[in-house]
């Protein structure tokens, strides 16, 4: 007579070995459903992690989300000096990456054209500037600024240094450093520049090897 029943009491612990166990597909993993059935995870897709879905429902392979992850960065330098005229609010230009900055480039890097950047990639940025002037009189005070559009025309300032360079006698330099956070949504659109004001006439210096006014942009996370 065929035995075509076994109960629980007579199946030994540990006596179940992987060549009693029907076959499956590859790469799936056994887990159990919402009524406490065994189920089989189907196998994801490479580079996927498993992930949990919550009580009452089996884990699933998915995409891991990117996170704080630096996958764009840069630095651009001024390339020549550029004289700054009294009482007026003027846009730097005429930035590039130099042979040393593009050890530093990651990504798709940003582009600059009449004083505007462009980022590589949307994203949530940090932005470094650095502004390093030649005084030859007496400047009352002078006030540079990071500042950013969304709509690819109004800028409005990220961080303006309010007379962060004030009452300077003579023939001088003098340098000022700002930060900022940008949050870069679509890169058609959202755009950086470097503005400075100035009570008297001075110089904001660059040069093709000694890139004294720079931007540096760091991509830290997802927009």
């Amino acid at each position: 007579m065929a035995i075509d029943k076994i109960t629980t009491p007579a199946v030994t612990d540990d006596s179940v070995t992987l060549a009693k166990m029907a076959p499956g597909t590859d790469g799936n993993i056994i887990s159990y459903d919402a009524s406490g059935n065994p189920v089989a995870v189907a196998t994801g897709n490479a580079g996927q992690i498993l992930t949990s879905a919550g009580a009452g429902a089996p884990p699933t392979f998915a995409t891991a989300a990117s996170g704080n992850v630096i996958t764009e960065g840069d630095t651009f330098g001024l390339t020549n000096s550029q004289s700054i005229s009294a009482g007026t609010g003027t846009i730097i230009s005429g930035f590039n990456r130099d042979n040393e900055a593009t050890f530093s480039k990651i990504g798709n890097g940003m582009s600059e054209s009449s004083g505007v950047f462009t980022l590589g990639a949307t994203g949530i940025y940090l932005c470094l500037a650095s502004f390093y002037l030649q005084i030859n009189g007496d400047l009352t005070y002078a006030s540079p600024k990071i500042a950013g559009t969304t709509n690819n025309s109004g800028y409005v300032n990220l961080v303006y240094n309010d007379q962060s360079i004030k009452q300077v006698s003579g023939n001088t330099y003098a340098c000022s450093y700002l930060s900022a956070i940008f949050d870069c949504q679509n890169t058609s659109t959202h755009k950086l520049r470097l503005d400075i004001y100035g009570t008297q006439a001075f110089t904001v210096l660059g040069g093709a090897n000694d890139r004294h006014t720079y931007l540096t942009t760091i991509r830290i996370g997802d927009t």
